[in-house]
């Protein structure tokens, strides 16, 4: 087998940065070098490793053993700048000093019910900011996996190689409406064939929440017409308004559902949606308090 240890750090860095901007053009003038010395440097750090690390095409592309180099380069980049910081520890930072910046892969519900306030209890105690990536539950996983991200809330239980999971709740959504809306559309209730007529609001199209739920209470594959709308807020607003039925997380309708302003489409039912925290396997303080925050932040709003 190939020896790879010792693998060179400017080297590391220049995939990382390829891979990030998508070009070696791009990545020479980060870098302040020539694209010539950019393909160098990744050419003989695929030599060094015995691997094909990026497909050249535009956008350069990661392979498989590309990624897992780029996690890398951004690990040792964290760690680095904790190291230092830990040197400085006691001093007052300084103006120019670098922060520490930490992407993140979460779904839209999480990001607009209870992750912002556990980054603001992360960011009182280190200079830190966030790239947040946005993705369904489903598909955070695969961001971690890629290196595109350090850390992420995502439904998968199973841990993404070199990777920490610990288990947050569950997130549970009751599918809701207007008492007009169900008057209009549903006078007879939750019938099958009128549900597959029933107008739906859904996130996007890898929102799969409103589908599961039917054929979850019907035992059947129904096609509803789907409206679609990718933010939270508008999303919410857009059931309110009765354009539609859709899945809301029950902590945001719970005083709408007793006092009469939405009603449920389906009563008694609901969707369970489990959440969990994977996040690189490092002994990072920075790591360990955005952990800490995240699970503090998620038990006053996860079952």
């Amino acid at each position: 087998m190939k020896d790879v240890t010792q693998i060179d750090p400017v080297a590391l860095r220049t995939l990382a940065t390829a891979v990030r901007l998508g070009t070696f053009e791009a990545t020479a003038r980060a870098l302040h070098v020539t694209p010539s010395a950019v393909s160098q440097r990744i050419k003989a750090l695929e030599t060094h490793v015995g691997r094909v690390l990026v497909h050249r095409v535009k956008p350069l592309e990661a392979t498989e053993a590309g990624h897992v180099l780029v996690r890398l380069a951004a690990q040792t980049e964290l760690l680095e700048r904790e190291a230092v910081a830990e040197l400085l520890e006691g001093e007052e930072p300084g103006e120019d000093d670098p922060f520490v910046a930490v992407p993140i892969a979460v779904n839209a519900d999480a990001l607009y019910t209870w992750l912002i306030d556990a980054l603001v209890e992360v960011q009182s105690a280190h200079r830190v900011t966030f790239e947040i990536v946005r993705e369904d539950q489903s598909r955070t996983t695969e961001r971690l996996r890629r290196g595109d991200v350090m850390a992420a809330v995502t439904s998968d239980p199973r841990p993404v190689p070199g990777c920490r999971v610990v288990r947050l709740g569950s997130m549970r959504y009751r599918a809701v409406a207007t008492p007009d809306w169900m008057a209009a559309h549903l006078p007879d209730g939750p019938v099958s064939v009128a549900l597959g007529r029933a107008p739906v609001i859904a996130f996007d199209r890898n929102d799969t929440q409103q589908h599961d739920f039917l054929r979850k209470v019907t035992r059947r594959h129904l096609t509803p017409p789907v409206t679609w709308i990718p933010s939270v807020g508008e999303f919410d607003n857009a059931v309110r308004r009765g354009m539609g039925w859709g899945m809301i997380p029950e902590v945001q309708v719970r005083a709408d559902l007793d006092r009469g302003g939405l009603v449920e489409v389906v009563p008694g039912r609901h969707s369970d949606v489990p959440l969990f925290w994977q996040h690189w396997r490092l002994e990072s303080p920075l790591m360990a308090d955005l952990t800490a925050a995240i699970t503090g932040s998620a038990r006053g709003w996860l079952r």
